[in-house]
């Protein structure tokens, strides 16, 4: 008879070795819905995610100092990827605090496959990347009468 194996959150790596033995051709699958367990995900730079309409997001991202020249907004793969590369200089500015992290960085978010992006802007230290679903015809309200 078999028995029932227990598995919490520091298992995971574990199960998902089992499952992985155990199917065949959901490897893609299982990376996009697990695969960010095993991301060391920063927290910076600082994120809104809005949900503006059951179709319509935006995410909005706040990178003071960053000029629009050193960013870098695209995906591949269904993920959004961002990157901010500053340049380090060298100066002789003697910092009392220095709160203000502009550094560089990259950042991902796995989209759903009927997610695309619709439009990105970037306006006083604030990145917006629009998000649209796409909802195809069939699913579209129709007015009949």
């Amino acid at each position: 008879m078999n028995t029932l194996a227990r598995y919490n959150a520091a298992d995971l790596p574990v199960l998902m070795k089992r499952i992985n033995e155990y199917s065949i051709g959901m490897d893609d699958y299982l990376e996009r819905i697990f695969g960010h367990f095993n991301e060391t995900n920063p927290n910076y730079p600082p994120y809104n995610l809005i949900q503006v309409s059951n179709v319509e997001s935006r995410l909005e991202i706040a990178l003071a100092g960053f000029k629009k020249e050193e960013l870098n907004v695209y995906t591949e793969y269904g993920k959004l990827f961002i990157e901010g590369q500053k340049e380090s200089k060298e100066s002789d500015t003697n910092y009392v605090h220095k709160g203000l992290a502009q550094r560089s960085f990259k950042r991902a978010w796995t989209m759903a496959d009927d997610t695309e992006v619709a439009d990105v802007s970037f306006e006083d230290g604030l990145l917006s990347v629009n998000l649209k679903k796409i909802v195809p015809d069939h699913h579209k309200r129709k007015d009949y009468l």
